[in-house]
């Protein structure tokens, strides 16, 4: 039988032994806590390598050209004239004009999504993958108002992007833009995102693209119709612009606002829109009160309603402040377009508006926006001078009328506009013809100045302003006259 021997191990071996135990785990914590933020930040670094290599090949050069005729200013040397005569006063040439954009690869057989204005009015569109591949490509659906637009290759099996749900992102959040800014294709940039639901300015006047993400990510010429991603790998929004000069401000497409669109785009080679048919504004504390509204009224004032448009059908008038669609409130111009853009056209909504101080519903059948171009007009002359208002005007007469594709002989039009002066303020523009002032019709220069006379320094005066084929309100300060 086999003996165990009993080894007896005195306090101070027994201390010992717990102080290198104690010292050698310390040691190995201490370890472990100088690295652990290496380790996680190496974590972080692979994972935007890996989204890269992922969703990089599905990201594509896009290159552009626009054949562009120009004109060259005239010869004025007598030479030329003596011994080439008067054809060289003046030539035209077509030249090529060349852009380049970025897109992403949306489905398997060539669909790429973009913005409208990488490929706009291109006459030839060459489209290279990041393997090297080149196609050329053909512009299947375009929207400006969205600034979205599909091109197809033709080619299979490509690889695809994953569309994720731009709804879910948060300010502070990390993304990713891929793109080929200045040409330098599969560029990589990081940031956050800035802010949500934006809206810029699209140089076509009257027109804002709407709740568009901000991030600092770096974006530059090129990037345009390229993806930005989450930490997932998914493309939250389409890079579509930049402020010229600023640093870490740039704005991509929310990509839920794309993937409604894709469809339209693909089959119809537009966008179906749901419409109302008004021209709305929002209701300023100004604009409230000369409406016998209290100051906080919200709503959204219809500035003019479209002819034969489906709320002219229903009964709505310029004037209505509309408060509920379907029983939901809307507070603001943009709250009204979304929700009946969520409603389907041919569909019956029921808007509730403010009238007079009473509430009426009507039910209208959403109609599907028709396609308008907006022109501007100016105007010259000037007669008439107003220094309460800020403005110059002059009646509207029949010369005056035609000159400014005017649809009737009314109103005043607006001859000068005061620098600095509320009306500036406020945008009012040479050319813009004001049909009302504080609700009373004004067609002739002593019909304004009986309205401007009732008004002490500080008042509002609230004008209706018929501007490119419809109308909207615009409150002013009368000011002191000096």
């Amino acid at each position: 039988m086999m003996k165990i021997k009993l080894v007896k191990i005195n306090r101070n071996t027994i201390l010992a032994i717990a102080l290198v135990l104690f010292l050698s785990i310390s040691w190995v914590g201490a370890v472990s806590a100088e690295t652990e933020p290496y380790l996680a930040l190496e974590a972080f670094s692979n994972s935007i390598a890996d989204i890269a290599e992922t969703v990089g090949p599905a990201v594509v050069n896009i290159d552009t050209v626009r054949m562009v005729t120009t004109q060259f200013p005239s010869f004025k040397d007598p030479i030329f004239e003596r011994f080439f005569g008067r054809e060289f006063e003046e030539f035209r040439r077509t030249i090529p004009q060349k852009g380049t954009g970025s897109g992403f690869i949306i489905n398997q057989e060539g669909y790429i999504l973009t913005n409208e204005h990488v490929v706009r009015k291109a006459d030839k569109i060459k489209i290279t993958l990041s393997d090297g591949r080149e196609f050329d490509g053909e512009v299947i659906g375009s929207d400006v108002t969205s600034d979205m637009a599909i091109v197809k290759i033709k080619a299979d099996h490509l690889p695809t992007v994953t569309l994720g749900n731009s709804d879910e992102l948060r300010v502070g959040e990390i993304v990713i833009a891929i793109g080929n800014p200045y040409g330098l294709q599969q560029t990589v940039t990081m940031g956050v995102v800035s802010a949500k639901g934006r809206s810029i300015p699209t140089g076509i006047e009257g027109h804002v693209y709407r709740n568009f993400i901000q991030t600092d990510t770096a974006i530059n010429p090129g990037n345009s119709g390229g993806p930005l991603l989450n930490i997932k790998g998914e493309v939250v929004g389409i890079n579509t612009a930049i402020i010229p000069y600023a640093q870490g401000i740039g704005f991509a497409i929310p990509i839920n606002m794309a993937k409604r669109n894709i469809d339209d785009l693909i089959n119809l080679g537009k966008v179906r829109r749901s419409w109302l048919g008004v021209y709305i504004q929002e209701v300023t504390p100004e604009i409230a009160k000369q409406f016998g509204l209290p100051e906080d009224a919200e709503g959204v004032l219809v500035g003019d309603v479209v002819e034969d448009s489906p709320a002219e059908k229903a009964g709505i008038k310029r004037g209505d402040i509309i408060v509920k669609v379907n029983d939901e409130e809307v507070n603001s111009p943009g709250e009204l377009q979304d929700k009946i853009r969520d409603i389907d056209i041919g569909e019956k909504a029921i808007i509730e508006i403010m009238r007079d101080g009473k509430a009426t519903r009507f039910i209208v059948k959403i109609g599907e926006m028709p396609t308008v171009e907006e022109e501007g007009s100016e105007f010259l002359k000037e007669k008439v001078f107003s220094v309460q208002t800020g403005l110059k005007v002059e009646a509207v007469t029949s010369g005056i009328a035609k000159e400014l594709e005017l649809p009737w002989v009314k109103g005043l039009v607006i001859t000068e506009v005061i620098p600095g002066s509320s009306a500036d303020d406020m945008g009012l523009q040479r050319g813009d013809v004001i049909l009302e002032a504080n609700r009373i019709e004004v067609s002739s220069v002593g019909k304004w100045e009986e309205v401007i006379s009732r008004l002490e320094p500080g008042d509002t005066l609230l004008l209706l302003v018929f501007r490119n084929r419809h109308t909207y309100y615009v409150p002013i300060k009368v000011e002191k006259i000096d």
